[in-house]
């Protein structure tokens, strides 16, 4: 009898345009694994916003597998180990994983690779980050070329089929509810209910953001408005492929979805970081930073709890910090504008507002987040000067954050615009809701004066 294979599943938790998935099962009986691997990362494993995504992406998927005649096999330890313990048991020839770029999984496909027959494929990116490249053979750093480069490559391969039938051997799985991967007590994921994780919620939530598309470029930046496609927490765990989004995309917008593909190519282009600078997310790209004093001290853990919470007294910074912990999501623009507010107005390091939304967010992602917050920071190697810092009151009211902040500051829902922005400036400030932590100017002349 022709012996098993194994699917390794980690960041494609799909069966549509999954080329590892659909080259295993052309082989025969296969066997799909998803292991939870929590020592590899080390400090880098899941935080609990991802932790309680997988959990339900995971029950998604099996029931995905059992439709077309499979389930899916759970394991928990270390990657290679179990591996190996899974060939042991099964007799099975070889595993087909798709390739990944963190620095821990590149380490177990290099030991799997000394031990057995691993075949790696590329499913999660829009084109390989190492066949992107200069006219002089070189790697791109800057953003604008690379993506022109990548536009030579574009469109990507044509989605992967679902396999119609996926045969698997009798082998034992672990229960996901031992995994204790929901939190219990106390239950902060209860907001959370907004979201369908699964490779059919992210089929609906591409189609519920077609109508809009076209409106991209410039709704993106409204918070108080739906004007994004909400995809990234499907988009990192691999529940939609993004080959597939750019042809979907195309077909509904023609040369009306280029904005929107653009932010997509924004995820390859970290990726692209990543893989040239495995610890990206952990050092500056740019050594000059490295001598800039950040504070540190029990002052700057209090502004640093209070970002945290919301409380700052910057309504947009307030209202996003505050959505991100209720939802495991925050809007983009306001993301860029509460990391600005904790790396300049409170000089704290861009690295503990990274580790944060690590744990905070549904999409926290190694190489993009670790990018956006070095971008916002200045640090990272194609990022805007130091120098450039968001003013959060004048970004709340240029685009039209009124409404969002109402809704996620309830301190502050009977408070109009324009005195909603800053309540502060305009008297208008409730007893219940707290006083600017520090203000604009003079944060902004400390952050200057601490830029190296």
């Amino acid at each position: 009898m022709t012996k098993p294979v194994i699917h390794w599943f980690r960041q494609d938790l799909r069966l549509a345009d999954n080329p590892a998935l659909a080259t295993a099962c052309a082989e025969g009986e296969v066997i799909p694994v998803y292991i939870l691997d929590d020592t590899r990362p080390g400090d880098r494993k899941m935080g609990g916003a991802s932790r309680w995504w997988l959990h339900h992406s995971l029950m998604a998927l099996d029931s995905a597998l059992k439709a077309v005649g499979s389930h899916l096999i759970l394991r928990r330890g270390d990657s290679v180990s179990t591996i190996m313990a899974l060939i042991a048991e099964t007799g099975a020839a070889r595993i087909h994983v798709n390739r990944q770029y963190e620095s821990w999984w590149r380490e177990a496909d290099s030991e799997l690779s000394a031990l057995t027959d691993l075949v790696l494929h590329d499913g999660n990116q829009l084109a390989p980050p190492q066949g992107i490249l200069t006219g002089g053979g070189t790697r791109f750093k800057v953003f604008t070329p690379w993506w022109k480069a990548l536009l030579h490559q574009m469109p990507p391969r044509k989605p992967v089929a679902v396999p119609e039938t996926i045969k698997t051997p009798d082998v034992s799985s672990e229960a996901l509810t031992d995994w204790a991967l929901l939190p219990t007590r106390p239950n902060w994921a209860t907001g959370f209910d907004g979201w369908t994780p699964g490779e059919a919620g992210a089929k609906a939530a591409l189609k519920a953001f077609f109508p809009v598309i076209n409106a991209y470029d410039g709704d993106r930046n409204l918070p108080s408005k739906v004007g994004t496609s909400r995809l990234s927490p499907h988009l990192h765990f691999g529940e939609i492929g993004p080959a597939t989004v750019w042809h979907h995309a195309a077909k509904a917008a023609g040369e009306g979805a280029e904005p929107y593909l653009r932010e997509i190519g924004w995820r390859d282009y970290a990726t692209n970081l990543l893989d040239q600078f495995p610890d990206y997310p952990e050092r500056n790209g740019k050594p000059a930073f490295d001598a800039l004093r950040w504070r540190e001290g029990p002052d700057a853990d209090a502004d640093f709890e209070a970002w945290t919470k919301g409380k700052t007294g910057y309504p947009i910074v307030d209202a996003g910090m505050r959505e991100l912990w209720a939802t495991g999501w925050m809007h983009n623009r306001v993301r860029m504008i509460a990391a600005s507010f904790l790396i300049k107005h409170l000089l704290i390091d861009w690295r503990r507002g990274e580790r944060w939304f690590w744990d905070t967010l549904c999409d926290a992602d190694y190489a993009s987040n670790g990018s956006n917050w070095q971008w916002v920071a200045g640090t990272g190697v194609d990022a805007p000067l130091f120098s450039r810092i968001m003013a959060p009151l004048s970004q709340s009211e240029k685009f039209g954050a009124g409404d969002y902040i109402r809704k996620w500051v309830p301190e502050l829902a009977n408070v109009a615009d324009p005195w909603v922005h800053d309540p502060d400036e305009f008297g208008q400030r409730p007893r219940t809701y707290p006083a600017k932590r520090i203000g604009h100017r003079e944060a902004r002349e400390r952050a200057l004066a601490a830029k190296p």
